[in-house]
């Protein structure tokens, strides 16, 4: 109850205070490429229930059919309005409202797409989603984007078996430094 009320506080003061950013970048997103400014997706949550996650469209519209699933820095799907959406975490700033919904957290492993199912045996499945997925995670405090598969595998169970309010704050801090750095690069 308290993760959940951290989040719901959080998320608000987070949507006030980048309101004007993420205003700019629905702009700069539909000038760049046009519409829609949002892109949805399916993903997996908590107990494995299927949610939509929102985030600014970093790709071109038919991404999905000129393309591979995963992506890369040089993808050239990606608009030019995206690569800087990306390289800042911009484009995640939507999910806000999904952690407002309660489909999400701020933190908790990075939610998957229903096709990484394969990837995990039954009890890291489960493990893994037996908390809501996060805006970040362990793995993205730890690695940003560099992590290998088994090191985002390790750390998102992790993060399940551990998880708390003071795991969180350290998760956060260790995110913004990361988005620090990255930004400054």
């Amino acid at each position: 109850m308290a993760k959940r009320l951290f989040d719901i506080v959080l998320a608000l003061l987070a949507l006030l205070l980048f309101s004007p950013l993420m205003l700019a970048a629905a702009v700069a997103v539909w000038l760049d490429s046009g519409r829609p400014v949002l892109f949805a997706q399916t993903r997996v949550g908590r107990g494995a229930r299927p949610f939509r996650l929102y985030k600014f469209r970093s790709m071109v519209v038919d991404a999905a059919q000129r393309g591979p699933y995963n992506t890369s820095s040089n993808d050239p799907r990606i608009t030019r309005v995206g690569h800087v959406l990306r390289r800042t975490s911009v484009d995640e700033l939507p999910q806000l409202l999904n952690v407002l919904r309660g489909d999400m957290s701020l933190v908790g492993p990075r939610p998957d797409v229903p096709a990484q199912r394969a990837n995990y045996t039954e009890a890291q499945w489960t493990l893994r989603h037996s908390v809501r997925p996060g805006i970040t995670g362990l793995a993205q405090a730890l690695y940003r984007s560099r992590a290998t598969p088994q090191q985002r595998l390790h750390a998102d169970l992790d993060y399940a078996k551990h998880h708390g309010l003071l795991v969180d704050l350290r998760i956060i801090g260790l995110t913004v430094v990361q988005l620090l750095r990255r930004s400054a690069n």
